[in-house]
């Protein structure tokens, strides 16, 4: 069996090749791959390997952005710590879905599911059951409820209930607390968007996404665009794009 893996933490790849050599002694992996856009090159100039098992918060961003680069029927397994992407997982060819850190017993589970499957020709075929354990085992919620944040040599936790809002400068990411503060966080717009709960986050552009409770005023602009002023102020105009101010307006009415 010819395994390709994607994972951005090398301890993390090296103990995945640890245990599928344990499951499957005659596994070989031919390559361990970091970002996207290497795993997109890769898969253009490669032979499919039988299976792919992916982290989905590579180096560069989430792993699906490669398969909508690169269409392969290439199966599937995904690996993350975070439970809120299983729907989008199983929308690409997965074949299961797995919690970090991976279990030898869960990661066996998958690996014969991949077997079983491809005797059948059914590869592409979703396990809803393991859909549903992975979404449980993930505990009561599927969005964040904290972040770890360092400042200076210390860290700490914010708990989501703190947050204001979060934004990108000069490609560092940050978040901002209810009472003015700012941290650097690890993660991209891009990322939190999946992590945040929609009734209460919403992504007005490319460089923020605020809180419904972070909003002290809002004013008519241009082009169909609302101006928000923010509480805590943000060191920028927070303008809401024109293609997301009709979205925008629902989310502010939602009340659900």
């Amino acid at each position: 069996m010819n395994i390709l893996l994607l994972e951005d933490e090398e301890p993390a790849a090296k103990r995945l090749e640890k245990l599928l050599k344990e499951i499957e002694p005659g596994v070989t992996v031919p390559e361990n791959i970091v970002s996207v856009s290497s795993a997109v090159k890769w898969l253009q100039n490669n032979p499919l390997p039988d299976l792919i098992i992916s982290d989905i918060q590579l180096a560069d961003g989430l792993s699906f952005e490669i398969f909508k680069a690169v269409k392969t029927l290439c199966p599937v397994i995904f690996t993350t710590a975070y439970d809120q992407y299983a729907i989008e997982a199983f929308k690409v060819n997965s074949i299961d879905y797995l919690l970090k850190p991976v279990k030898k017993e869960a990661l066996a589970a998958a690996i014969e599911k991949y077997k079983m499957l491809s005797q059948v020709k059914q590869a592409g075929i979703p396990d809803i059951g393991k859909l549903i354990e992975a979404m449980a085992a993930g505990g009561e919620s599927k969005y964040k409820k904290r972040f770890a944040v360092k400042y200076g040599e210390h860290l700490k936790t914010i708990s989501i209930e703190e947050a204001a809002y979060f934004y990108t400068e000069d490609k560092i990411n940050f978040l901002t607390t209810k009472e003015g503060r700012r941290y650097t966080i690890d993660f991209n717009l891009d990322a939190l968007e999946s992590m945040l709960d929609p009734h209460v986050f919403f992504r007005i552009n490319r460089q923020y996404i605020i809180s419904i409770t972070s909003i002290a005023e809002m004013f008519s602009y241009s082009k169909s665009r609302v101006l928000i002023k923010l509480n805590p102020p943000a060191k920028h105009e927070t303008i809401v794009s024109t293609e997301r101010s009709g979205d925008f307006k629902l989310w502010l009415g939602d009340s659900n």
